[in-house]
């Protein structure tokens, strides 16, 4: 019991520090990649990070059933999203725009405690054996935001600055380049996937 509390407890606080962020986001964006009201929803850590809100909500009202499938893969596959985030701005965006730049404001939250909270609860905590086949769920995320990403260059051009449609500047060094980067975050995510849902079957072997 003292573990399932603490499960909860860990959820309202990650649901409660993402309404948080979102709030700076919307009315005291400071730092880069950021847009006050509904332009802020154009980034995938934007909405990675209110999906991971929305499925610890959704755990702490279904949190007394012993086994709920949809619950466990959803915290799975919101886990993965974030995950997904903090790995970009480790390794990619950082390097363009500095560690500090891409930790300040709400991006310190959206970009870094809540994805490692995440991680945190999900490994620690869920107790339900993760299969293979969850992967095909976690990579919908990132195929969802892809389709959109491309699909609004596609159809709108990348733009001039402020007004880019290639915000994270995939296509900065050109369209072979973007195609490379695009197919490393694929193949990251999935690999982000299996790392998370064999570290916490291990755990709770």
């Amino acid at each position: 019991m003292k573990r399932k509390n603490l499960r909860s407890w860990l959820n309202i606080l990650i649901a409660i520090l993402v309404a948080y962020g979102y709030y700076l986001m919307i009315f005291h964006a400071e730092g880069p990649l950021q847009g006050n009201g509904m332009r802020s929803l154009k980034y995938f850590t934007v909405l990675s990070n209110l999906f991971e809100g929305a499925a610890c909500i959704y755990f702490l009202l279904h949190s007394n059933q012993e086994t709920d499938a949809f619950r466990d893969v959803l915290k799975y596959v919101a886990s993965c999203a974030v995950t997904l985030t903090l790995i970009v701005v480790l390794v990619f965006l950082g390097p363009i725009f500095g560690y500090t730049f891409m930790f300040r404001g709400a991006n310190f939250y959206f970009h870094l405690l809540i994805p490692l909270l995440a991680i945190g609860e999900f490994v620690v905590f869920n107790e339900t054996k993760m299969e293979k086949r969850e992967n095909g769920y976690m990579m919908l995320p990132i195929f969802l935001y892809g389709i959109y990403y491309l699909g609004n260059i596609a159809l709108n051009g990348i733009g001039v600055f402020p007004n880019k449609n290639d915000w994270y500047g995939f296509f900065l060094f050109g369209n072979i380049a973007a195609v490379f980067i695009i197919m490393a975050l694929f193949g990251g995510d999935y690999l982000i996937g299996t790392l998370l849902r064999k570290i916490n079957n291990r755990m709770h072997k």
